[in-house]
């Protein structure tokens, strides 16, 4: 089995993680930072705005059980494409929704899914594809947040659920779970 990698960028990781970790075919998910200009950024520095990087998540996956398109798929359902720089109460270009393709075959692939996620809206999807750059690993406490801190932290009880219950409405053929 040879695994793949998909970056995307679609507000606040300890959210998009979560989804993903249900995703049958998906061996890994690591929150981190990207597509911003500072080495070695901490999570406070990203919060900020001031480093370009975006909250991301860097997804292993087994292309024989799970597409890349699907896994765009999954994320445009599972957050909103046409807020620009934010989701919901979460602000800043740091929250943009964006897609990082590691290849052409990728970045066709993004054209696509962005295509088909503006047929399910009335209003410009604004989802960036950004040029992959170095991929930097969130802090330990960042990873696998939603299993464990998660649980008892009210934004994400007010906010995972729903992204939870929309891919396993709309993928219910895709989730582990």
């Amino acid at each position: 089995m040879a695994i793949e990698y998909a970056v995307i960028a679609g507000g606040c990781f300890w959210c998009t993680e979560a989804v993903f970790k249900d995703v049958i075919g998906v061996e890994s998910v690591e929150s981190g930072y990207t597509g911003g200009a500072r080495p070695n950024p901490t999570y406070e520095q990203v919060c900020s705005g001031a480093t370009g990087h975006a909250e991301a998540i860097r997804i292993g996956f087994d292309p024989e059980q799970v597409s890349y398109g699907d896994l765009l798929d999954i994320s445009f359902v599972t957050h909103d494409p046409t807020q620009l720089n934010r989701q919901g109460n979460d602000i800043g270009t740091q929250y943009r929704s964006a897609i990082f393709p590691a290849n052409a075959e990728q970045e066709a692939e993004a054209r696509a899914a962005i295509a088909r996620a503006q047929a399910d809206h009335d209003v410009p999807v604004v989802t960036t594809i950004e040029p992959l750059k170095e991929w930097y690993p969130a802090e330990d406490y960042h990873q696998d947040y939603w299993d464990g801190a998660g649980q008892r932290n009210g934004y994400c009880m007010a906010v995972i659920p729903p992204k939870l219950q929309k891919l396993r409405k709309s993928f219910a053929n895709k989730v582990k779970s």
